[in-house]
């Protein structure tokens, strides 16, 4: 290296190592008032401790949501675009690719409100009032089925709320266990016995691979000889100003769920024929379980089960993975019916 560059970061050491000094010298800045440090300092630590003053229930975060953050993150949390989704996931953590959300990764609520707080929304950051971050969060833990749509969060209740991954973490201990290993290389004589096959490998091009017995065979082909479902064959009629009314209502829902033709599963499945069909019946579909369940006791979507269902989802459908808050008022159901069963012809 020559002596330049060495004089120049001679010179760059000095100067930042005399940099308070100098602003002293010259009258630079000031020292930081309590309400300035007060205004930085928003941690929130995983025991709730810090918490601000305020409090959200789960239908006002529904309209603070739908204002301030649906736009990236989906009406129902379930993300719009390459943006995060902030609910679902569940049971996925041991999956090949799994969905990390508040519900299903997250271990600490007080990550989810500090973020909020601290960050949200987009472009616009620490502009909502402490009683707007309480409600939108209230609304993110309401659309992971962690709190009932009447909860109320604050700093009384926030201790309550349990999350499902709180016991998936444990402090990285990993300087004691095992940097020390990495750092004494074997060089030799590290195997302590010549590898062993165990077990029979089949190669490709064996004429035996995928063989398999004709009683097994028989037990595989077995369910592809039964006998379709019999079709339904009466026409569903419907009152076609109403449903058109129920296309409006729709939009509601068109964030997880698809209808007419070339429509595909999605966060919810394809409601094309609902009407009159059995629950969780969609092929392709992956169902929760208390849907499979209700699917098994031969239920059938009709205008009982469904304006049940589509009035409040997790209470009637209690564990239901759907995120959607309800329907709340008679016309919108009505019109929503009448919608479902013109595209069930």
């Amino acid at each position: 290296m020559s002596k330049f560059p060495k004089l120049l970061i001679a010179t760059a050491v000095a100067s930042l190592t005399a940099a308070p000094v100098m602003a002293e010298k010259l009258g630079l800045g000031r020292q930081a008032t309590e309400a300035e440090i007060a205004a930085w300092n928003l941690d929130v630590f995983p025991d709730g401790s810090n918490l601000p003053d305020g409090q959200g229930d789960v239908l006002t975060g529904e309209e603070v949501f739908a204002e301030h953050c649906a736009a990236c993150h989906g009406d129902f949390a379930e993300g719009a675009g390459n943006w995060p989704k902030l609910a679902g996931g569940v049971d996925t953590l041991a999956d090949e690719d799994p969905l990390k959300t508040v519900g299903s990764y997250w271990p600490y609520l007080s990550t989810s409100f500090d973020y909020v707080r601290r960050s949200m929304p987009f472009g616009g950051a620490q502009t909502m009032s402490n009683d707007d971050v309480y409600a939108i969060v209230a609304y993110i833990l309401y659309s992971n089925d962690l709190v009932d749509e009447d909860f109320t969060l604050s700093k009384e209740t926030f201790m309550s709320v349990e999350m499902p991954n709180s016991d998936g973490f444990i402090v990285d201990g990993r300087e004691e266990t095992e940097y020390g290993a990495f750092t004494n290389r074997c060089m030799e004589g590290c195997k302590p016995e010549v590898v062993k096959i165990t077990k029979n490998v089949v190669f490709p091009g064996d004429p035996n691979a995928g063989a398999v017995s004709s009683e097994t065979a028989a037990t595989e082909v077995a369910p592809s000889e039964e006998a379709p479902t019999e079709a339904i064959e009466a026409a569903v009629t419907f009152d076609a100003d109403l449903a058109e009314k129920g296309a409006k209502v729709f939009k509601k829902c068109k964030a997880c769920h698809k209808v007419g033709e070339g429509a595909k599963n999605g966060a919810g499945p394809i409601l094309n024929g609902i009407w009159g069909r059995q629950a969780a019946a969609v092929d392709g579909f992956k169902y929760s379980k208390p849907m499979k369940a209700l699917g098994e006791t031969g239920a059938v979507w009709n205008e009982e089960t469904l304006s049940g269902y589509l009035a409040n989802p997790r209470k009637y459908l209690k564990g239901t993975k759907m995120s959607f808050a309800g329907l709340k008022k008679e016309k919108d159901m009505a019109a929503i019916l009448e919608f479902l069963k013109a595209n069930s012809q």
